[in-house]
């Protein structure tokens, strides 16, 4: 592995990092070593992913967003086509399981991303010299 810490990159797009989980450094490392495992340091360039801590952001966003679609679809197949329930069961489980799915690597990698574009952190208690 090359120490390519030094070496500047040109600036990655977070969404383009996000979608094809790559590093958001250089856009050429894989961020995951699992599903949602993010990897210690880049392959590529050596970033330090240890800021990658996005918590439940992700899971937050894919509960509303996925909730949302099943959900609307649903009642619009209910009140156009009224199928029985069997038929809603078949349709909206397998869908309601595999959309988070789907959404929530794509979701994780882009709030990485974005943590690193914009140096976001932990937060820090102020020195008592001037801030709140």
């Amino acid at each position: 592995m090359n120490d390519r810490s030094a070496q500047s990159f040109a600036p990655v797009s977070p969404f383009y990092a996000g979608l094809t989980g790559r590093c958001p450094r250089c856009g050429e490392g894989h961020l995951f070593s699992g599903y949602l495992k993010v990897k210690p340091r880049c392959p590529y360039c050596s970033l330090d992913l240890e800021f990658a801590n996005s918590g439940d952001g992700p899971a937050v966003f894919i509960i509303l967003i996925a909730g949302f679609i099943v959900t609307g679809a649903a009642l619009v197949v209910e009140v156009v086509y009224r199928p029985p329930m069997w038929l809603h069961a078949l349709i909206w489980l397998p869908l309601g399981l595999s959309l988070p799915l789907l959404l929530l690597r794509p979701f994780k990698a882009t709030l990485v991303a974005l943590q690193y574009k914009f140096r976001a952190g932990e937060g820090r208690m102020d020195d008592g010299t001037g801030g709140m």
